[in-house]
């Protein structure tokens, strides 16, 4: 696909999540994807700087939480302001997407969506790129739908998985096949059996399809939806705030994968082995990062004495910790998380607690 090819494709970020895994540095005012956990950029500022030179930043719309919106706006003000839309409500992706889709087609008829998470980890960017195109090619097809799907590293039980059909041609270079079918969250046992039977990849929830393909899915798929969003874009879509505030918490809660990719046809997978991760929790990344000889992460500013395998994330604060193994320590100037890695995923239940208990100055 030529960089002209490339004048109808639009990125569309999705910048909502609240990153509760990462609590105590990750807060309502600072989710996951605006933290620099790895590298000198945030993870949102990765994500829109992999796709330099594909999709130009006039393209590029980042939706996000209302309480971050100006975060983002100074962290990439290269972004036209209007391309930064805050939802007045979180409703998942199924909704977010079809503002999105509304949006694109307002100004472009032709226009393709490449829709991205903005807090994951793509180290091989040359491949994803090439992946990109290839799904961008075979998604201008009015009515084809694409899921990158991710080669998978392990048998695991948080993610959703696609099953590859049979091969249905080729673009780039890349051979693109039919989805059989969409499956979340599998036991292990099951997942064990996917992994083995190398029909399988991972769900990471990266899609390519017109924005007209999109909005009659919704129609024929979520017609309730579908209502909803054409009356909130006759009224101005995301350039009516009032309208948007009134209609958009209405709309259901439902991500994009239960409403439409389960259902719809012509939907297709591009295998793609892009060094991806979700960093879904702490021990995710310390997995990633770099360690000391003692296989501990620590800031310049973290003292580890007689232990191996600790995470030390402290921005200010110096921390010690003697003869400890295995642990996340993460102090912040008003919380302090210490917890064995391997139960980094639970960090979620506490901020649970947090709310419970009405602290809301914590979150």
């Amino acid at each position: 696909m030529s960089h002209s090819d490339f004048k109808h494709v639009y990125a569309v970020i999705l910048a909502g999540g609240s990153g509760t895994r990462f609590w105590p540095l990750s807060r309502q005012k600072r989710p996951k994807q605006l933290l620099t956990l790895l590298g000198k950029e945030t993870l949102l500022e990765q994500t829109v700087a992999r796709l330099r030179g594909l999709i130009p930043l006039e393209r590029t719309y980042v939706f996000c939480s209302q309480p971050i919106r100006s975060a983002i706006t100074r962290l990439l003000p290269q972004i036209p302001r209007a391309q930064i839309v805050a939802e007045p409500a979180s409703r998942n992706t199924a909704p977010t997407l079809g503002l999105a889709a509304h949006e694109i087609l307002r100004r472009d008829p032709a226009g393709v969506m490449v829709v991205l998470p903005s807090d994951h980890i793509i180290t091989k960017i040359a491949v994803f790129r090439r992946v990109l195109k290839a799904a961008c090619r075979w998604a201008t097809v009015e009515g084809r739908s694409v899921v990158l799907g991710l080669k998978p590293t392990r048998p695991e039980t948080g993610y959703g998985y696609v099953q590859r059909g049979a091969p249905e041609g080729r673009a780039e270079w890349q051979i693109i096949y039919r989805v059989e079918k969409f499956t979340e969250k599998p036991s292990l046992p099951v997942a064990k059996r996917y992994v083995a039977s190398r029909r399988y990849l991972w769900n990471g929830g990266m899609f390519i399809w017109r924005a007209s393909t999109l909005l009659s899915n919704l129609e024929k798929y979520q017609s309730r939806m579908a209502n909803g969003l054409d009356k909130i874009a006759r009224a101005g879509g995301a350039h009516s705030p009032r309208t948007l505030r009134r209609l958009y918490p209405r709309l259901e809660n439902i991500s994009v994968d239960y409403a439409l990719m389960e259902k719809i046809p012509q939907v297709y997978v591009v295998p793609a082995d892009i060094g991806w991760s979700d960093v879904g929790s702490w021990a995710v990344a310390y997995d990633l990062l770099p360690k000391d000889t003692d296989g501990n992460v620590r800031p310049l500013h973290g003292f580890i004495l007689d232990g191996t395998g600790n995470m030390i994330v402290s921005e200010k604060k110096s921390v010690a910790a003697i003869g400890v193994q295995d642990l996340v320590i993460v102090a912040t100037d008003d919380a302090l998380l210490v917890c064995p890695r391997e139960r980094s995923q639970e960090v979620g239940k506490v901020v649970q607690e947090i709310k419970k208990r009405g602290l809301a100055s914590l979150l």
